[in-house]
């Protein structure tokens, strides 16, 4: 007869365009955040699944109810169906960490679920999450992205991370203890916005242009820079219906350069409030993590910013894709029991 294994333990960062999990079983996974139900009895039997997740959902989104349930990193409120597809998205990332073919009867006795959540977020919107993890997890604890990242890291001493996601940039300086709020920030200058000051631009310079915002994600996604660009951006879109390649090298240089001002901006004004014994310190562990750390010239522009307060360093995170997640999951291995906060089923 086959008995229950020990408790599994993970680390989630739940993102508003990837969400990925660290489990203490070595599994790690990440997917796209999208969410999708067959529209209709003609798609379920093309897709043969009742629900799709990550880029198999984008790929088949015209027979989809398609949903990207997450808004600045955190659920978005008024919608059942959204509640529901990140109820979905966690229990999937779970059954990814668990292994999908392991059988009942062999699944963790428990599940103790660590969960990244913007510096800034709202009491009601932690609401939601552990509204959306009950029945999924036994036991739950959320922390700060920027936060779970220095842990991860062991950066946890006179270090500041900024942690630059899709929906939003987050921010913490780590003094030895758990950050206050004094010491967090959110910005929603981030990946999304990018996208829409592209689009913007884009449609400013060819108005009979045709594309979707996934497209413009994706030309973000592989062309991105700041400063000097090392060759044209050439994008391939439809003009009044024809093909045609479009050159927007300055339009995305203009819209990734958006971001350097408020970020610098925010770095700044969090380093004014650092103790002045600490603050070389803290100016020279500038810690870039999240997708929009991997912009080329970006690191650069940030520590040219540091120049106006005596200069400074700044690195980028080593894995992006995981930093977070990995970060999570040691709070999660570290935590006393009496840290977790227990779920009814």
């Amino acid at each position: 007869m086959s008995t229950k294994s020990e408790a599994l333990r993970v680390g989630i960062d739940l993102g508003t365009s990837r969400s990925s999990i660290s489990a203490s079983t070595g599994a790690r996974h990440v997917v796209d955040s999208f969410v999708g139900w067959p529209v209709d009895m003609v798609a379920r039997k093309l897709v043969k699944k009742p629900i799709l997740f990550g880029r198999e959902a984008l790929d088949n989104r015209p027979m989809l109810e398609l949903h990207r349930p997450l808004e600045r990193g955190l659920i978005k409120q008024g919608s059942e169906k959204d509640e529901a597809a990140v109820r979905e998205l966690l229990r999937h990332l779970i059954s990814l960490a668990i292994g999908e073919d392991v059988p009942a009867g062999e699944r963790p006795a428990r599940v103790y679920a660590v969960v990244g959540v913007p510096a800034e977020a709202l009491r009601v919107s932690k609401q939601h999450l552990r509204n959306a993890v009950r029945g999924i997890a036994d036991a739950l604890m959320i922390v700060s992205e920027p936060f779970a990242v220095a842990y991860g890291m062991d950066a946890l001493l006179h270090t500041m991370i900024v942690d630059i996601g899709a929906g939003t940039t987050d921010f913490c300086v780590m003094n030895g203890r758990y950050p206050t709020e004094d010491e967090q920030r959110t910005l929603t200058h981030a990946g999304d916005w990018v996208d829409e000051q592209l689009a913007t631009l884009v449609r400013g310079r060819q108005p009979d242009a045709q594309f979707s915002i996934h497209m413009v994600r994706e030309w973000k996604e592989r062309w991105s820079f700041v400063g000097e660009p090392k060759g044209p951006v050439m994008v391939p879109l439809q003009v009044a219906g024809k093909p045609t390649t479009l050159d927007i090298t300055q339009e995305m240089r203009r819209a990734c350069e958006g971001l350097v001002a408020p970020i610098a901006e925010t770095m700044l004004d969090l380093l004014a409030r650092v103790d002045p014994e600490y603050h070389e310190r803290v100016r020279n562990n500038v810690v870039l993590a999240g997708g929009g750390s991997q912009i080329p010239g970006l690191a650069d522009a940030l520590e040219r910013a540091l120049l106006e307060v005596g200069g400074g360093k700044v690195r980028v995170v080593e894995d992006p894709v995981f930093a977070g997640s990995n970060g999570s999951l040691a709070l999660a291995l570290d935590a006393a029991e009496s840290d977790w906060e227990q779920l009814p089923g």
